[in-house]
């Protein structure tokens, strides 16, 4: 598909949105700052840039210091930071598909992006270099406009989408071949290693670290820890590409042949527990209710192979789900692997809480035509959450025999990406990726 009028109508949103902004808030213009670039505390390496979200959302421009200027009725200007450097690649700027939607101009010194700003009125600045812009006149990161950059930025255009398609190709590659490691027995190092091959990135282009875990790793549910010897009977493999700027987030859970049937079999009916909570997906739903449906699928799951020995109103109720289950079940996803703005409670700002007993939920917001964000329902065998329960009161609703007998397989979680149609949903996970 040609991203050429799929960018132009994309760009036409955005600036239509951000003159929306600037009128609601009395601002002339927009300014957008690349970022800077930051180094290392006592040191000179540089860790790995990523753009402002906003920047990046507008031209898909790697690199610090650019900026683009928005100004209701006049095409958008990109002033690139060209600087004069010997020590890396700094490439032309070359005509592309979205390059004749700007007005185009070099500096190559950060202070000369901003000083090719010029006059344009009363102006406000959204990015992290905060001293050059209040030099320049500017007004920096408003919470009124930054609120509604954030808001609008969850409605994703037909480009987004598509770029979003992309990287989900790409990360289901990479799944792919990584699952091949595991079966042939390679390490977690020799797993992640085959991911990157089969997304064709290295470690800087990912959205995220790739998280690798064998067995019981699958219990730290951030494991980056990557062991380089020793195969394992389960995967839990939580990793994902990017195209423009545009990342997916991907996991899936798979088992050896030598893995106890019990834990297949858990394996496999979260999977079909996690396509239920997908065609929860439509515009004008919570994105609350399916997290709270996901706790008494959970549930019911847990009850149905014996892992739990009591009813599923007590489940709910005395919050054992929580224990297998801990984390939301998802989040925004775009430019940012946790997408901002989750939760916010309307274009102009406000917040609105998860429930106190969910406080780990990343999205409360209502769900409307054009968000994406994933779906991830887990089980998880977590020694810090099982303890207090082995003794007392609420051990009878264990099955500790069971218990003990999956812990030494970590735990699962499954995750796709959605989007919100007029008709339902589109799972870009499982275009490209069927289990």
């Amino acid at each position: 598909m040609d991203l050429s009028q799929l960018f132009r109508d994309h760009l036409a949103k955005v600036t239509d949105s951000a003159a929306r902004t600037l009128s609601e808030t009395k601002y002339d213009a927009l300014v957008l700052g690349a970022g800077s670039q930051m180094v290392y505390y006592a040191d000179d390496m540089e860790p790995p840039f990523r753009s402002n979200p906003h920047f990046a959302g507008m031209a898909p421009l790697k690199g610090p210091h650019h900026a683009i200027v928005v100004k209701p009725g006049v095409k958008p200007r990109l002033i690139r930071w060209a600087p004069k450097d010997y020590w890396y690649e700094r490439a032309p700027f070359a005509q592309d598909f979205w390059t004749s939607e700007f007005d185009l101009d070099e500096a190559d010194s950060a202070d000369g992006v901003m000083a090719r700003i010029g006059p344009v009125g009363k102006a406000v600045f959204v990015g992290d270099d905060e001293t050059r812009a209040t030099a320049a006149g500017f007004t920096v990161n408003p919470p009124d406009v930054v609120k509604r950059l954030d808001w609008d930025r969850a409605t994703k255009t037909a480009y987004e989408i598509e770029c979003l398609s992309r990287a989900s190709a790409a990360g289901a590659s990479g799944h792919l071949a990584a699952k091949e490691a595991f079966l042939k027995g390679e390490s977690e190092l020799g797993i992640h290693h085959a991911f990157l091959r089969g997304a064709g990135a290295s470690e800087d282009l990912l959205p995220y670290p790739t998280i690798v875990c064998l067995d019981e790793k699958a219990a730290i549910l951030h494991y980056h820890a990557k062991r380089s010897t020793g195969s394992g009977r389960a995967l839990l493999l939580d990793a994902g590409a990017s195209h423009l700027n545009y990342g997916c987030d991907i996991t899936r859970t798979s088992v050896a042949p030598s893995a106890d049937a019990k834990f297949e079999n858990l394996v496999k009916d979260l999977d079909a527990l996690q396509l239920r909570l997908c065609a929860m997906t439509k515009a004008g739903t919570s994105y609350v209710e399916i997290h709270l449906a996901a706790h008494r699928e959970i549930g019911l799951l847990l009850i149905q192979h014996g892992v739990l020995k009591c009813s599923i109103d007590e489940a709910i109720s005395k919050r054992y789900t929580s224990v297998f289950f801990p984390h939301g079940i998802g989040h925004h996803l775009g430019i940012q692997v946790h997408d901002i703005g989750g939760h916010q409670k309307a274009r102009e700002g406000g917040v609105l809480l998860p429930p106190a007993e969910h406080p780990y939920l990343r999205n409360t917001r209502v769900m409307e035509v054009g968000h994406v964000f994933t779906i991830e329902p887990g089980i998880y065998f977590v020694q810090m959450l099982l303890e207090p329960h082995r003794a007392g009161p609420t051990s009878g609703a264990f099955n500790w025999d069971l218990i003990d007998a999956l812990a030494p397989y970590g735990g699962i979680r499954v995750e796709d990406n959605v989007v919100v149609t007029a008709s339902g949903h589109r799972n870009l996970t499982r275009e490209v990726l069927a289990n």
